[in-house]
This record gives C-alpha cells, sequence and structure tokens, in this order.
C-alpha cells in the first residue's frame, strides 16, 4: 500500500466497516444469521432487544450489503449476503473470547484489547 490515495481509500473503508460492525446487535444478528436464513420474529426470540430497534439494525444491515432478503407471504426472510463480514467476525469474535479467558496467556504486544485495569 505505497500508493497514498489507495491507501486513504483503504483505511476509509476499513473504517466504514468497522463503524457498521460497532454495535452489538449488529454482531449479533450476523452471527445468528450465519447459520441460516430468518425472519424478525426468530431473530428477536434470540436476540433481546425491541422490534423496531431490530428493524433499524436490519435495515442498517441490508443496504450497507452484509445482509439480503426474500419475503415469502408477510414474512421478510433475512440472509447473510457477505461471507467475508461473517468471517472478520468471527476471527475478531474468536480472538477476544480468548483474551476474556483468564486461562489464556497471551502477550500483551499480541492482544486486540488493553488489559484488564485491576
Amino acid at each position: 500500500m505505497n500508493d497514498k490515495p489507495t491507501q486513504n481509500k483503504v483505511f476509509d473503508s476499513v473504517a466504514e466497516l468497522f463503524s457498521l460492525l460497532s454495535t452489538p446487535i449488529r454482531l449479533k444478528i450476523i452471527s445468528s444469521v450465519c447459520h441460516g436464513e430468518k425472519n424478525v420474529s426468530e431473530l428477536l426470540s434470540e436476540i433481546d432487544t425491541t422490534q423496531p430497534n431490530m428493524s433499524q439494525h436490519l435495515s442498517t444491515l441490508y443496504r450497507s450489503g452484509v445482509l439480503s432478503k426474500r419475503r415469502e407471504g408477510t414474512q421478510i426472510y433475512y440472509l447473510l449476503q457477505s461471507e467475508r463480514v461473517a468471517a472478520l467476525c468471527r476471527a475478531v469474535c474468536s480472538q477476544v473470547e480468548m483474551e476474556l479467558n483468564p486461562a489464556e496467556k497471551i502477550e500483551a504486544n499480541q492482544r486486540l484489547m488493553p488489559p484488564a485495569s485491576r
């Protein structure tokens, strides 16, 4: 990435993606639809939030291209559109989960998260 305009475009795109993924509910939605399509009722049974809040986050993920949707009668089903986003979420969440496990010994320079305050 020696080309400065390209580098700036990459960093801008990554910041936009991280912003999209910065909400726990959106991460939970992505995790849920990784295992198959779900309608709003199914998602609400798995994720503790209100229907309007769920709809807002689903709309954001749909507009960004992370999710696709299809209508069946009165139900709208959401499906993961971007496997790359799911892979990124799995990688980061797995790493953070390891770091939160007190049995894991991870060198400070290898951590994603800052050390917990004691």
